[in-house]
């Protein structure tokens, strides 16, 4: 295992990312709004806030900033999309940003799973593996998105909407 992880840093990273690929699977598979997926979705938070901690932490690679904490920026981003409406239960909408950003954090998380898995196979191109992860990835994600937004927004905006109405009242 020393060659899949270097260091302390290098292991609580390996273990925060599989505890996020597993509930982040989870929670886009479950059914929205439960008890149950606000508690998955938290441990799914948490573990990538860790994983994205400890990224910042790893320089092995480039032995300085590189393209892995690029993509951790942008995941830091997409999961603070995602959770601060849910905190804030606001703007207006709340709840489409929500699920919009935290499904291209999950997403995002499956790039960078597929891109390390695939950068590890020897003698491959590192960037076009990156590349060629990323992109397929995030298209045919990005195109199922696209194609069930509008069906998440009327299925999960008018019941969880109203869910969050009546326990306000």
């Amino acid at each position: 295992m020393e060659t899949l992880v270097y260091d302390t840093a290098g292991l609580v990273h390996f273990i925060a990312s599989i505890i996020a690929l597993i509930t982040g699977s989870l929670v886009l598979g479950m059914k929205k709004g439960t008890w149950v997926h606000r508690k998955v979705g938290y441990i799914y938070a948490s573990s990538m806030l860790v994983l994205l901690i400890t990224a910042f932490m790893i320089y092995q690679l480039f032995g300085g900033f590189g393209i892995f904490h690029i993509a951790a920026v942008v995941s830091l981003v997409t999961l603070i999309g995602g959770m601060v409406p849910v905190i804030l239960r606001k703007p207006e909408g709340w709840l489409t940003l929500h699920f919009s950003f935290m499904y291209w954090s999950v997403l995002g998380l499956y790039a960078a799973f597929v891109s390390e898995v695939l950068t590890r196979i020897p003698e491959t191109p590192f960037f076009n593996m990156v590349g060629l992860a990323t992109g397929i990835i995030m298209f045919f994600g990005g195109a199922y998105f696209y194609l069930q937004k509008h069906k998440w927004e009327k299925q999960f905006g008018d019941s969880l909407n109203q869910k969050f109405k009546n326990r306000i009242n």
